[in-house]
This record gives structure tokens, C-alpha cells and sequence, in this order.
């Protein structure tokens, strides 16, 4: 599989350095000047520290890299996080840098695209957009992590957006526990525990 993982400057970068843990070979990463700045920030990390996850890597400025090209193959991008910003420029068309050219390639030559969001409260035009996005035939998901599986740290609550990233890439992954139905047992004073008014 060839995916292509495209990192924006929006908080969470660790869901984007995570998912290229987690990926199968072969991995191209891509980060923003934004991303890159933020990663230092959240994760005490370089970009070279990131490109090192990856098999190859392009600068966002180079719209001569071969991905900017219909004709070069790939199986699916992710863009994790995608900042509202790049989600509005693939949304209009607007293929400005190498992330927002490779969205635009995935979309005309329908391939898998999952634009990961990490903003809140939305506006009705981010929501416009996302409606124009998924019409257009990408997956988009805001990164809300589920609490059934009972995370115990946030490395569990990043494995499960990340796990459910890799369910809409087709990838094989146990990283959270998922959903089967059981009721679980209240026990302690948790479970007795009754809402105040």
C-alpha cells in the first residue's frame, strides 16, 4: 500500500506521527511550515524526527515532487491533522502547495482521501465545506475519540482516532477495542453514583 500522509498546522499533531507509525510500507509524509513549528511545541520533536518515520518525504512547496502528478500512482492520502484552512482550499479547489495538490489529485482520480479535523466549535462554512468535501468523495472526520473502550491515557485516546483512520484506509489495526455490544457492570461507588441537580 502507498499512502501519502500530509500533516497541517493544527493541533493534535500526534495523530499525524502515530498514523505513520502504524502504517504499512510504503509511507511518503509531507508537513507544513505550520505543522512543523507545532510539532516542536506539542511533542518536542523535529520535522527531520518525523521524516524518519516515513519511507520518503516532500517539502509542501515542491509542486515539482512526482505525487503533484495524476499519473504518479498512490493508493490514499490522510491529512491528520487537517487544519480547517487546507480543508477549505482542497474544498475549493485551491491547489496552492504540494498537501492541497495531492488532495486535489486524490479526488479527480477518485482515491481514498480522509481529512482528519482537530478544530471546535465548527462555523457553517467549515460545515459547507465538509458537506462539499464528502459529497466530492473524501472521508472526512473530526478527531473524537471514543470513551467506551475505557481509555487510561491519552496515548489510548490518540490509538483510537488513529485506529478508526486506518479502518477508513482499508488497514488492518488492533489499536482500540471495539464496540460489542456488552453492557459492562457498575461496581463501586461509580456505579451507584447519581447526577446532582
Amino acid at each position: 500500500m502507498n499512502t501519502v500522509v500530509g500533516i497541517t498546522g493544527a493541533s493534535g499533531i500526534v495523530y499525524g506521527v502515530r498514523l505513520l507509525e502504524c502504517l504499512p510500507k510504503m509511507r511518503t509524509v509531507i508537513l507544513s511550515s505550520d505543522a512543523a513549528r507545532i510539532a516542536e511545541v506539542e511533542l518536542g520533536i523535529t520535522k527531520k524526527a518525523i521524516h524518519s518515520k516515513a519511507d520518503a518525504h516532500f517539502e509542501n512547496e515542491d509542486l515539482f515532487s512526482p505525487l503533484a502528478s495524476g499519473s504518479v500512482r498512490f493508493d490514499a492520502m490522510a491529512i491528520a491533522p487537517c487544519s480547517t484552512s487546507t480543508m477549505s482550499k482542497i474544498a475549493c479547489g485551491i491547489a496552492d502547495n504540494l498537501i492541497t495538490r495531492i488532495a486535489s489529485v486524490a479526488l479527480k482520480e477518485r482515491r481514498k482521501l480522509v481529512l482528519l479535523i482537530r478544530e471546535t466549535p465548527l462555523s457553517s462554512i467549515h460545515l459547507s465545506n465538509m458537506e462539499r468535501l464528502v459529497t466530492a468523495g473524501a472521508t472526512v472526520m473530526p478527531a473524537s475519540p471514543a470513551f467506551y473502550p475505557k481509555p487510561g491515557s491519552v496515548e489510548d485516546m490518540v490509538d483510537f482516532v488513529v485506529g478508526r483512520v486506518l479502518d477508513e484506509l482499508g488497514v488492518e489495526n488492533d489499536l482500540y477495542k471495539r464496540w460489542d455490544g456488552k453492557k459492562p457492570r457498575l461496581t463501586g461507588s461509580r456505579g451507584s453514583r447519581r447526577t446532582r441537580r
